[in-house]
């Protein structure tokens, strides 16, 4: 029998149509319903794959199902994550993305992020179950319906399931020459807003309490808790204030985004930004705000990971290196909860978010391979 890369580039047609069926599915977060249409297309091949099937019922986005081979097996499983929502509105697909191939590339709405991902970790299992080289531990296939709206109907399940794994792969698309991902930023995420009192600008100026002057003033704060060295990022994306051009602004907000590498500089910069006080005589400063996602940090674990899954690769005739990313995914929810995780396990292409989403045709099979791999041969840790 050939080895597993061969035995993948000979399918690599194959695992494109199952791809270019998955972005007829326009699956934007919100519309729970065409979410559920690609939801109960997949149950159905999950099912013909013999995997059993819980779906867990969402009300807003779209029900999240869990696909389980070898449930009673011994041994920890290895979860495959991945999410089927877009961040692409409906009618996309007919309007200003249509579905276009050359030789080399395939484009279309969620075609990277990450409908490829999804194809590539089904062919993986499928192939394995051809070549009667299905692993006997089990084996976790989870589709989440919300990441790309920050996982706030899915992050609970997920804190539930991982710590019963012994591996996490991540189907985001891989970085640059199909590196997979062993860091990611933490996301934090901040409103303050800084209350003052409305005067006339033109009367009684010296009567008001000037909002969107403490607001400059705590920007300036903020801004000064950036440590790029360490990798953290602290930057006011938005601000807007005042009620009309002739009045002292009572109010004024921004909106403030925090990237970081590790957890210590979240809690520094988390402390600093809620100890915000006025420094317009009489304002006021109100703070809200929250932990997106933590740091995929890249520590012992992580390197230990990423080592296994390299003599992997090279053993099935592949190199990988390792990158990492300012934005986060679900990878960042397993990784700090102290699970090994690989993230960017999907193939590489370029553009999401963008209109010129589009997945390199020649890493799908790769990227298959790579997953197969792993899923046969990893040695979990007792």
């Amino acid at each position: 029998m050939s080895g597993l890369l061969d035995f993948f580039n000979a399918r690599r047609q194959q695992e494109i149509e199952l791809l270019r069926e998955f972005i007829e599915f326009e699956t934007p977060t919100h519309n729970k319903p065409l979410v559920d249409k690609l939801g109960r297309h997949l149950r159905d091949i999950l099912t013909d794959m013999d995997a059993e099937i819980t779906v867990h019922p969402r009300q807003v986005v779209g029900d999240i199902q869990v696909a389980r081979w070898n449930r009673g097996a011994e041994g920890k499983p290895i979860m495959i994550l991945c999410h089927i929502d877009t961040v692409w509105p409906e009618g996309s697909l007919r309007e200003e993305m249509p579905i276009k191939e050359d030789d080399n590339i395939i484009w279309g709405p969620g075609a990277l992020d990450m409908k490829a991902g999804i194809a590539c970790a089904l062919e993986a299992i499928k192939g394995l179950q051809e070549r009667d080289e299905f692993p006997h531990h089990p084996i976790w296939l989870v589709l989440t319906t919300d990441e790309e709206t920050g996982s706030v109907y899915s992050k609970d399940l997920i804190h539930e399931l991982a710590p019963e794994a012994g591996l996490v792969l991540v189907t985001e698309l891989a970085g640059e020459n199909e590196a997979v991902k062993t860091w990611r930023k933490g996301v934090a995420r901040y409103w303050v807003k800084s209350k003052g009192l409305a005067s006339h600008s033109g009367n009684a100026p010296e009567a008001g309490i000037n909002a969107v002057i403490d607001i400059s003033h705590q920007a300036i704060k903020v801004d000064k808790l950036n440590d790029m060295p360490q990798g953290t990022s602290v930057c006011v994306t938005q601000m807007k204030g005042g009620i009309t051009l002739n009045v002292i602004p009572p109010e004024a907000e921004m909106y403030v985004d925090v990237r970081f590498l590790k957890q210590t500089e979240y809690e520094r910069v988390n402390k600093a930004i809620r100890a915000l006080e006025p420094v317009v005589l009489g304002a006021s400063v109100e703070v809200t705000g929250y932990l997106d996602r933590p740091p995929m940090e890249r520590n012992a674990l992580a390197r230990k990971t990423y080592a296994q899954a390299r003599k992997i690769a090279e053993e099935i005739g592949l190199t990988i290196g390792e990158t990492g990313s300012g934005g986060g995914s679900d990878g960042n929810f397993t990784a700090a909860l102290g699970v090994p995780t690989l993230d960017g396990m999907g193939p590489q292409g370029e553009g999401i978010h963008a209109k010129h989403e589009q997945v390199y045709k020649r890493s799908i099979p790769r990227r298959a391979a790579l997953i197969a791999g792993i899923l046969r041969d990893w040695q979990m840790d007792r």
